[in-house]
């Protein structure tokens, strides 16, 4: 899969500790992504949950069909699950919420041979 030179933007907002989940915290961000990009393959160490403010992601999962996710949608990635997101020719703006354990990378890099 290739990826585009052009970085997102990325913004945590907020980070704060789980009072009922002792050792997780969640982290919260806003995120945009230029036109024509795509992310590297990669996991996280908790849960992702994701919310498209604007524009449209198209969301890959290992083992799974792309899908689309529009503006006003929602997008939960679980634990280690290997997943990459692309736009097409216009932005897109998210905002994302991860629950993992506290000090965790927020994201694990993983190539993907096809």
């Amino acid at each position: 899969m290739n990826t585009a030179t052009t970085a997102p933007s990325l913004d945590n907002i907020a980070r704060d500790l789980l009072e009922t989940a002792p050792g997780l915290e969640v982290v919260t961000s806003l995120v945009d992504l230029p036109a024509n990009l795509q992310l590297p393959t990669h996991t996280h160490p908790g849960e992702e949950f994701a919310y498209v403010i604007e524009g449209t992601i198209h969301f890959w999962e290992q083992g799974r069909d792309e899908v689309e996710v529009p503006a006003g949608s929602y997008r939960k990635v679980g634990k280690d699950i290997v997943h990459t997101v692309r736009t097409g020719d216009e932005p897109a703006r998210l905002i994302v919420f991860r629950v993992h354990p506290v000090g965790a990378p927020e994201r694990i890099p993983v190539e993907v041979t096809d």
